[in-house]
């Protein structure tokens, strides 16, 4: 490699990186990825076959991504998330501490059935909704959006399969699912219970511990009219009413006369076993060594045609739904990343880290977990993750210290990345949804919160993971 190319490489992957966490005038994350990565063709950076290399890499895990967003988007559309939402509030039973609780819940769950990147986009307008409907005060909806979004984004690491970047750095280490969930699912969750611990204590004070309470039947006291609705009743009744063939597409802001989903028991069991049957299969083929994008496909077509016999409506609108631009960011980004392992970037990183890393585990978990998280707080965590796993593979060693190191890896990435608000690409949507609906919350705000609770729960996590991992074997 030439002085142009090293310096072009690097001016370009700094401007990439600068302009995925600006992202002026909301410009798409794939806009500079895919520039960047076509750059990087255009100065010889990387050749043809390393983008064959790259597309064999990214192509399976975008796809099986991009497979469980279109199965939220259907499950969406049936009406089942705001069936949830409604049944969260009523189940609250007017105790605010109760729904801080379930909410957090559904984000977990949503990430974990799906991936951090959709659950962000269908929890956070639900929960949006929901803190309206009840009337809270902007002090009182904090506790609620920015606990739902940490734990909905961190809560991509228990599951190798609910987020990009761990699919993508699973094929590079030849890690299955099973393995990693075996590893990963203990330490995490433990580390993410607290984390969701320390949130409610700090926001204690601000959880309100009476809200409206909705009886059986979903009456409740009309609170004084709000910017988008004049009663919870009627935004109560949006989400339990007509057949989505005889309206127009819900989006969970819109006025209440014109969405009132219906649902029955039978769809809801069927749908979920569908999703459920999904997430086995991953696991199971994994283990067989089938592709997860033929499971994830298969569970998205089986969605719907689910709702197509349920609802009459065909797939049209998931064309125009799905965020097919993950396609094109998953590859530019590793275009750009592959162009920087040619320059030399993860060879001077094992150099620079190679005795330590090869002294032992603990040392490999947590030099790994610090790097990444310094790294994704930079720069974002999709090309820091990259970098740090093929870097790994350069160290040579030991398979039981590499899949460690990568684990740490991981955690950096997943965990560590949230203490800047774009560390993730999931955190700079959550703030999106936030200025779309005029939620007024400053990345001062965020910080102040996460400055502390992050680097607390990383340590923990990557302590747990190095304990338990030692354990095990």
């Amino acid at each position: 490699m030439d002085d142009l190319q090293l310096v072009g490489g690097v001016v370009i992957f700094a401007l990439t990186a600068i302009l995925l966490m600006w992202r002026p005038g909301q410009l798409n994350e794939a806009v500079p990825a895919g520039a960047g990565g076509i750059l990087f063709l255009v100065l010889g950076i990387v050749s043809a076959d390393d983008l064959l290399n790259v597309f064999h890499v990214v192509s399976g895990a975008a796809i099986t991504i991009l497979s469980t967003i279109v199965m939220s988007i259907v499950l969406d559309s049936i009406g089942i998330f705001r069936w949830t939402a409604f049944n969260i509030v009523r189940y609250a039973r007017g105790s605010g501490t109760k729904l801080f609780w379930y909410l957090v819940l559904l984000c977990l769950l949503m990430t974990l059935f799906f991936n951090n990147d959709g659950s962000i986009l269908i929890t956070t307008p639900i929960i949006i909704r929901i803190v309206r409907l009840l009337n809270l005060k902007p002090h009182q909806s904090v506790p609620y959006l920015l606990s739902g979004a940490l734990v909905a984004t961190a809560c991509s690491a228990p599951i190798g399969v609910s987020n990009l970047a761990n699919l993508i750095a699973l094929n590079i280490v030849g890690l299955d699912l099973l393995t990693y969930a075996r590893y990963m699912f203990v330490p995490t969750m433990a580390g993410i219970a607290i984390m969701t611990l320390l949130l409610y204590w700090r926001f204690r004070r601000a959880i309100p511990r009476k809200i409206i309470a909705w009886d059986e039947a979903g009456a409740a006291p009309t609170p004084p009219d709000t910017r988008q609705e004049s009663s919870p009743i009627q935004a109560a009744k949006q989400w339990i009413g007509r057949p989505q063939a005889t309206r127009a597409a819900f989006h969970p802001l819109m006025p209440a006369e014109e969405h009132t989903p219906t649902l029955n028991w039978s769809r809801i069991a069927i749908a979920v076993g569908i999703v459920l049957a999904t997430r086995i299969g991953f696991f199971a083929a994994s283990d067989l060594g089938i592709p997860l994008e033929a499971v994830g496909l298969t569970g998205a077509a089986l969605l719907i045609a689910a709702r197509w016999i349920w609802l009459r409506q065909t797939p049209k609108d998931l064309f125009r739904k799905t965020p097919w631009s993950i396609l094109l960011f998953a590859f530019g980004i590793y275009v750009i990343v592959y162009g920087l392992h040619n320059l030399g970037l993860t060879s001077a990183l094992a150099e620079w880290m190679g005795p330590a890393v090869r002294s032992g585990t603990l040392a490999a978990v947590a030099l790994f977990g610090l790097l990444l998280t310094v790294m994704s707080n930079l720069m974002n965590n999709l090309p820091s993750v990259m970098i740090g796993t093929l870097a790994i593979t350069t160290f040579h060693l030991d398979n039981h210290t590499m899949q460690s190191a990568y684990l740490a890896n991981i955690i950096g990435s997943d965990i560590g990345s949230l203490i800047a608000p774009f560390g993730t690409l999931a955190s700079l949507l959550w703030f999106h949804q936030l200025r779309r609906h005029r939620i007024p919350f400053s990345w001062g705000a965020y910080l102040s919160v996460t400055i502390w609770l992050i680097p607390l729960t990383l340590l923990l996590c990557l302590t747990g993971l190095y304990v338990w991992i030692e354990w095990l074997v």
